[in-house]
């Protein structure tokens, strides 16, 4: 309870105890990419259009195809088109493909918006597009293909930053001894680039919600714990599948109901506190059985021979008590690592708990 209490004072919402006690546990994390490391509020930033048509009537096209998705890339798109005032039209036989991308008849047109996946689903020859998408994916940029009425039309790059504090999340976890891994359904370019930015060498690139799920397995198969952090409805199924798993409290609502941890102010490096707060809970927990122990194993027998006055023994038995309530109530004053350094300072009770040598704050002292 006090675990759980003062996560949610940090912005870390548990769900169940379970979640805290194995959270310690987690050997390796993989991530999202998209509004998990970086910001998920991407921008339009190259338009290379290879139809007769013109570039607003183009982006008019793929953005009215683009409109009902829910996805971070389609949504920045239709908020450019806004910003540029082009007027979208409406979409019919819109359809949505789970970590491919949408397709739809605009203005009588079959249009195919999505990655390379989706354009080899649909037959549509990638070779002018991926020559298109060269230069943008080696700038770390995430390429849209565009195909109208069955061939190539273009493509639309995007670029995504990333958040403040992924660099120094990632850091410290390494430091933790977690292993990471980034799954990302974008291509393989812009993956290395980002993985590149915060210290992921592990990547797996242009997977669907499925592959994200079976790597979680593979990972637990081998004997890992595994978390899994992610913000959208791709994420679900890995989510579920993980031991512990981080929704990101900017993401979508299925994310937030599949997973058994909540960040709501979407910092990834909470989930770096995440863990270091259930080594404390687990600390204490060990170290209130430790003395209820030594206590009783003592106590009993003293009065089981009658050498102790029972006043003396219930007051005894209720200072035990007082005693481990107290104890686990130190984790009130729990002070959060920064990504920085992840100090914290020592408590006399860290050298009578079993050699655990981690360290954790004082009650009373302020610090």
């Amino acid at each position: 309870m006090a675990g759980t209490g003062r996560a949610a004072e940090e912005g870390i919402l548990i769900k169940n105890a379970e979640s805290l006690e194995k959270a310690h546990e987690i050997d390796v994390l993989i991530f999202d990419k998209t509004g998990t490391i970086t910001k998920g509020q991407p921008s339009v930033t190259d338009i290379m259009n290879k139809t007769n048509l013109s570039d607003k009537e183009f982006l008019k096209i793929v953005a009215s195809c683009e409109r009902y998705s829910e996805h971070p890339l389609g949504e920045c798109l239709v908020l450019y088109t806004k910003k540029k005032e082009i007027t979208l039209v409406d979409a019919k036989k819109f359809k949505a493909t789970t970590g491919k991308g949408v397709e739809a008849e605009i203005d009588t047109k079959k249009v195919i918006v999505g990655n390379h996946k989706l354009m080899i689903d649909n037959k549509i020859d990638l070779k002018e597009l991926e020559t298109l998408s060269n230069g943008i994916k080696k700038e770390g940029k995430t390429a849209l293909y565009v195909a109208i009425n069955g061939r190539p039309a273009g493509v639309i790059g995007i670029a995504d930053t990333l958040k403040d504090t992924s660099v120094k999340a990632i850091k410290k976890l390494h430091e933790m001894g977690v292993e990471t891994i980034m799954a990302t359904g974008d291509n393989k370019e812009t993956a290395i680039a980002i993985a590149k930015q915060v210290g992921i060498t592990q990547i797996l690139a242009e997977v669907s919600p499925e592959e994200k799920q079976n790597k979680v397995q593979k990972q637990q198969e081998e004997g890992a714990v595994v978390g899994m952090v992610g913000d959208g409805i791709n994420d679900a199924p890995a989510l579920a599948m993980s031991d512990v798993s981080f929704a990101i409290g900017t993401g979508t609502d299925i994310a937030m109901e599949t997973a058994s941890v909540t960040l709501m102010k979407g910092d990834i490096a909470k989930v770096a506190e995440a863990i270091d707060l259930s080594k404390q809970t687990i600390k204490i927990i060990k170290q209130n059985l430790f003395w209820a122990f030594a206590y009783n194993t003592v106590g009993i027998p003293v009065a089981a021979l009658g050498l102790l006055n029972p006043m003396i023994a219930s007051a005894a038995m209720a200072f035990s008590s007082v005693s481990v309530v107290t104890n686990a109530l130190r984790l009130k004053k729990y002070k959060p690592f920064t990504a920085d350094d992840g100090s914290a300072q020592k408590s006399p009770f860290d050298l009578l708990s079993f050699g655990i040598k981690k360290r954790i704050p004082i009650l009373g002292t302020g610090q």
